[in-house]
């Protein structure tokens, strides 16, 4: 298991994917309105460009791999 320390704009696309994620799993959670009109999900558009941007600076686009590696190491799953 790789024990490198991340930098700063490695830690800040992790959170940014990790903000990005708890705000879809929010939308998804909430009710969808009444069942004659539903609504789609709504995820703000900053939430994700915000993460795009980390990604970017963090020199990690086109990078998934590396980037969801970063994360596992960040927040493991219980």
């Amino acid at each position: 298991m790789p024990t490198a320390v991340l930098t700063d704009r490695e830690r800040t696309a992790v959170q940014a994917y990790l903000r990005l994620l708890h705000t879809v799993r929010a939308a998804f959670d909430a009710p969808a309105g009444s069942p004659s009109s539903p609504r789609p999900p709504i995820v703000p558009p900053a939430v994700l460009a915000e993460a795009e941007a980390a990604l970017a600076r963090a020199g990690l686009t086109g990078a998934e791999e590396e980037f969801f590696r970063m994360v596992r190491d960040w927040c493991p799953e219980p």
